[in-house]
């Protein structure tokens, strides 16, 4: 899984946003168990992901300018 930019996520509808966070959560619960197993974590970047989109989404809601 790539990184999702702040750009990228802007582009995404409110319905693609939302579907992309429950991937997001599945993704994290499937992370956290592996971790466990293997010592690796890519839960840290999964969160961030999450992080980002609620922070653009409620930018959105509030009317926040948006940086380019």
């Amino acid at each position: 899984m790539t990184t999702l930019k702040a750009k990228d996520i802007r582009r995404m509808s409110k319905e693609d946003r939302g579907k992309k966070i429950e991937e997001l959560k599945f993704e994290l619960v499937k992370a956290k168990a592996h971790t466990s197993k293997t010592g690796t974590s890519r839960a840290k970047d999964i969160k961030k992901i999450i992080a980002r989109i609620l922070t653009l989404n409620n930018q959105d809601k509030s009317g926040v300018e948006k940086n380019k």
